[in-house]
């Protein structure tokens, strides 16, 4: 099975749809469900761009996408290796918000960077929510990652009408 959508296709591969983004220098990128095979790479790299290993963080994450219908991660892979990923979920009347979708993370490896992955990896995260009659998405993020509300802003988000507040419950 292969469907094409602005440039892309996607391809039943076993019991998964993968998008397939081919470019015109020959370079394709395949995006797919995370295998536990992923989550090596995907541990070491945000170590490099976090300075910190979480491996069982995400280990659990593998297995909530495994056991929750309403996440999703997704894995982009170029040239053999993980070059991102990406975790979406479903959430229903937090704070009186209807459904939506979350955008929880979504990283690309320092050397794939600028190559439009973490674009392709927001379609598909997107793209996973509208299938599943989703059609609000939202995401938070450090309010001085100036890098990151950049990209999503091209994406075409914008500020919501939610202010998030927090205190030391110490």
């Amino acid at each position: 099975m292969l469907l094409r959508l602005r440039g892309n296709s996607l391809r039943l591969k076993g019991a998964d749809l993968v998008l397939v983004n081919s470019r015109a220098d020959g370079d394709e990128l395949t995006i797919r469900a995370v295998s536990l095979e992923d989550v090596p790479a995907i541990v070491a790299i945000d170590a490099e761009v976090t300075g910190s290993t979480k491996a069982d963080f995400w280990y659990g994450c593998y297995a909530r996408q495994n056991t929750d219908a309403k996440c999703t991660f997704l894995v982009a892979h170029r040239d053999g290796e993980v070059a991102g990923y990406t975790i979406g979920a479903i959430q229903a009347w937090e704070f009186g918000s209807p459904p939506c979708g979350w955008v929880e993370v979504i990283s690309v490896a320092p050397q794939h960077r600028n190559t439009h992955v973490a674009t392709q990896l927001f379609e598909a995260v997107v793209r996973y929510f509208r299938d599943n009659g989703i059609s609000t998405v939202r995401t938070m993020l450090h309010i001085d990652d100036h890098q990151l509300i950049s990209f999503f802003r091209m994406q075409g988000m914008a500020a919501g009408p939610f202010i998030e507040l927090e205190m030391q419950a110490d």
